[in-house]
């Protein structure tokens, strides 16, 4: 989209125009604002920001071009099992950093929207985005948004995602199916805020277990069409690639939904905005701010096989799959939550014309209720479980006026409940050294945890009959890191340094372990674009991680992605294309495998994956006004010059799961003002 930032505060925005603040409700004041022309007229330009629910400053929408990997919301640095929408994991070393209860269900995380992410707008015009990818194999993302203020104070923003794909490969197909709708009021005198929101997921992926060999990718074997190749779980040539077909026959289901509203009542002090004669914006200063959030959640996690291979399952899983058939059967597992949390915090606010420094302290008492069953253990009865949890937390927050400092802190400890003795303690400070240096920024986090739900036997995923249940210790995870930016030379340096006692992880396709000793990883990284000359760039991303002590964690040494490429207008106003080459490359390491019935990544020292060669991909990205569009060939290197130009040599990121050869993208991001 054509954006554009404005310094300067506009009246006309209404109420929601007052002093910039974290938690102030509705405060947009300079410094924050878009101006949108879409069309010629000034009839059509229109005033847009937004804010998130939890956050410092008012935000602008993102006009980066050349990055696709933002446009479809998965990092560059993410693999998944060979399919748009299959369970996906990191590159990077990221233990979860979060105290208190968690399921444990994360490699469809890429695939959610979630509260965080959730933007809450205010425009002059109703503001609406459509996008629309189409890729090999009948690929389909589909984005729709859609924000407009029913009054000057109040605000509703809708929006809806579909990814689709039938995959390159037997029984990978996925369809997922996401909704986030939010909701910002607040009142004329401008003391009490209302936030909405709800957020839906529903995401289903085929589970074909791998291939059944990794000899049929050698283009001697016939198997060119990689549709044929015959995969472990699943029926071979599972049929129809229809778009609008969603049936899974082997495959996860996992729906996820979260409501939730928060309301804020200040107290403090009034003032105005004397704009001219006929024009007075009224302003008001929090002092004291009571909060109440409840937040409803739902998580519903589904495997069934309809196409079930007993041996398959009782030679990784010692599952016996008693039929009178037992070749082919049906089988499930199936295990569903509610979380229903309800908070309550206060905010004083020191400087009474600087809105974001505040401290805040609160409350919060968590309420937990499971079921679970599954064809083989419980024969299709539902066991119960309930459980809950009160913990305390407290945040203080600052950001100086002069915009210098930005100091952030805050953190929680469970009191009582199933999570007793967890807890999470950041710190953060942020520093403008001066212009011509740039930014730094140094913090410290710690975390002390219960492990996940699916590691302990109440689980119905809690699959490891082989030993007695481990008794599994808190996992503690300190994090030391440092960044330095200097937006001038295009320029960032990050460095990471974990300590992990404790860690807990699958060390086979169903064995749970916990590391006994300490570990540590570092984890350096930097982003610049070089100037090649003219408008030609290279753009660079270099990570390098290491891992210090006996730690069930492997990485790759270096990985990288570079783009070099034309970034300008060719001579046209309206005009902004990028065009190049795009690479991304990591090290040989002993990646982590997939257990398809637990839907996790496990931990194996054996198998080394390196890359064929590195994915290489060719791109053109332009924007018109308000259009944009994306044409992309992916996967080059998978060229066989040997077999006559084929693409079959594939990569294979994790073990059993080739990525597929070349991938025609074409997609369309248009934005409107109405």
């Amino acid at each position: 989209m054509l954006t554009c930032f404005v310094t300067t505060a506009k009246a006309q925005s209404g109420v929601f125009q007052q002093a910039q603040g974290r938690f102030s409700g509705m405060s947009m004041g300079s410094g924050g604002s878009d101006s949108i022309g879409h069309r010629t007229g000034l009839e059509d330009s229109i005033t847009i920001h937004f804010r998130y629910l939890d956050t410092s400053r008012m935000a602008g929408f993102d006009s980066t071009l050349y990055d696709f990997a933002k446009k479809i919301g998965i990092p560059w640095y993410h693999i998944n099992l060979g399919n748009l929408g299959n369970a996906s994991r990191s590159l990077l070393f990221e233990p979860l950093m979060k105290s208190g209860w968690d399921y444990g269900f994360h490699t469809y995380d890429d695939y959610n929207l979630r509260v965080e992410d959730a933007r809450f707008y205010n425009t002059t015009r109703p503001y609406a985005e459509l996008n629309y990818l189409l890729g090999s194999k009948s690929e389909q993302f589909i984005r729709l948004m859609h924000t407009q203020n029913l009054k000057p104070n109040w605000n509703m923003s809708l929006e809806y995602r579909l990814i689709n794909s039938p995959g390159f490969y037997q029984n990978q197909n996925t369809n997922h199916n996401n909704y986030r709708f939010t909701s910002w009021y607040q009142s004329k005198n401008k003391r009490w805020n209302n936030f909405i929101i709800i957020v839906g997921n529903k995401l289903q992926s085929g589970e074909n277990g791998g291939i059944k060999n990794v000899g049929f990718l050698d283009s001697t074997n016939g198997f060119d069409d990689r549709s044929n190749i015959p995969t472990k779980l699943g029926p071979d040539n599972p049929g129809s690639r229809n778009f609008f077909s969603s049936n899974i026959a082997v495959g996860r289901l996992y729906t996820n939904a979260t409501y939730l509203m928060r309301n804020q009542y200040d107290i403090g002090q009034k003032d105005s905005l004397v704009i001219n004669d006929t024009t007075v914006v009224p302003l008001f200063y929090p002092r004291l701010r009571l909060e109440h959030t409840i937040e409803y959640s739902t998580y519903h996690n589904r495997y069934q096989d309809t196409y079930a291979d007993s041996a398959y399952y009782d030679s990784l899983y010692l599952l016996k799959l008693s039929s009178s058939d037992k070749t082919v059967q049906k089988f499930y597992a199936k295990e569903y939550w509610k979380e229903l949390t309800n908070d309550f915090s206060f905010y004083t606010f020191p400087d009474a014309k600087n809105a974001q420094q505040f401290l805040k302290l609160g409350a919060s008492l968590q309420t937990l209720q499971g079921q679970s069953t599954d064809s083989i253990y419980t024969k299709d009865s539902v066991f119960s479980r309930s459980n809950f949890n009160t913990f305390l937390h407290g945040e203080y927050r600052n950001l100086t006026r002069n915009r210098k400092w930005d100091i952030e802190a805050y953190g929680n400890f469970y009191v009582a409940g199933y999570n007793a003795g967890d807890y999470s303690a950041y710190i953060s400070l942020r520093r403008l050294i001066s212009k011509q240096i740039g930014y730094l920024q140094v913090g410290f986090q710690n975390t002390n945890r219960k492990p996940s739900f699916m590691f302990f036997p109440g689980s119905t995923f809690y699959l490891d009959t082989t030993a007695a249940p481990l008794n599994l210790k808190k996992e503690n995870t300190s994090l030391l890191f440092g960044e330095f930016e200097q937006p001038k030379l295009k320029l960032k340096l990050t460095g990471k340094y974990f300590l992990v006692t404790n860690y807990t992880y699958y060390a086979g396709y169903m064995q749970v372990a916990q590391a006994s000793t300490l570990f540590n990883v570092l984890q350096v990284s930097g982003e610049k674009i070089f100037r090649l000359g003219g408008s030609w760039n290279w753009k660079t991303w270099v990570i390098l991680q290491q891992r210090v002590g006996d730690g069930p964690v492997n990485l790759p040494l270096f990985t990288t992605r570079n783009q070099v490429g034309y970034d300008g207008s060719l001579g046209f106003k309206n005009l902004r294309i990028s065009f190049g080459g795009e690479m991304r490359y990591f090290t040989p390491y002993k990646a982590p495998e997939y257990s398809p019935l637990l839907g996790q990544y496990f931990y194996q020292n054996v198998n080394t994956i390196r890359l064929e060669r590195p994915d290489i991909s060719a791109y053109l990205h332009f924007r018109i006004k308000s259009f944009n569009a994306y044409v992309r060939a992916e996967n080059l290197n998978t060229i066989n010059i040997a077999n006559g130009g084929g693409f079959t040599r594939n990569n294979m990121p994790t073990n059993g799961y080739p990525y597929p050869g070349l991938q025609i993208r074409v997609g369309i991001f248009w934005s409107f003002v109405n």
